[in-house]
C-alpha cells in the first residue's frame, strides 16, 4: 500500500536500486559491445539495431540510477528522447562535433552517423527497458504494497 499522499507510482518506483541499475547499465554496456565485436552472435536481419536498442536500454538505466523515484514510462520517455537528441546530434557536422566523435568513446557514445531506422531501434530499446524495470523491480515493489 502507498504511504498516505503518494501515489502509487511513484511508491513503486521508490523501491528502484541505484546498485542494481549501476550493475544493469555495466552488463547492458557490455551487451552492447558484444553485439559490436561479435556480430555472428546477432542474427544478420538485426544487423547493428540490437546495438542502437541497448543503447537505450543503457541510458534508461542511467536516468533510473540518478532519480530512481521516478515512474518507468517517464524513465523510457527521457532515454528515448536522450536516444534521438544524440541521433540527430549526428546530423551536427561541424569541425569540433566531429572532432568529438572521432574518438573511440565519442563514437560508441554519440555515433557518427543518423539513421532514420536507428529512432525505431531506440524505441524498441525504450519499450525493452520499461519492461526490464518491471521485471528487476516487480519482487521489491510487490514487497513494499
Amino acid at each position: 500500500m502507498a504511504e498516505p499522499g503518494v501515489r502509487a507510482s511513484h511508491a513503486a518506483a521508490s523501491a528502484r536500486s541505484c546498485l542494481v541499475c549501476a550493475i544493469s547499465v555495466l552488463v547492458v554496456i557490455a551487451l552492447g559491445l558484444a553485439s559490436r565485436r561479435f556480430p555472428a552472435l546477432v542474427p544478420d536481419v538485426l544487423g547493428k539495431y540490437p546495438g542502437d536498442a541497448l543503447w537505450t536500454v543503457m541510458v534508461f538505466f542511467i536516468w533510473a540510477a540518478l532519480l530512481p523515484r521516478q515512474a518507468a514510462w517517464r524513465l523510457a520517455a527521457w532515454a528515448l528522447a536522450t536516444s534521438f537528441a544524440v541521433e540527430f546530434f549526428q546530423l551536427v557536422q561541424a569541425p569540433w562535433a566531429v572532432a568529438l566523435r572521432s574518438s573511440t568513446l565519442g563514437r560508441l557514445a554519440l555515433g557518427t552517423t543518423f539513421g532514420w531506422t536507428d529512432l525505431i531501434a531506440y524505441t524498441v530499446g525504450a519499450a525493452i527497458a520499461w519492461l526490464a524495470d518491471a521485471l528487476l523491480f516487480a519482487r521489491q515493489r510487490f514487497r513494499k504494497a
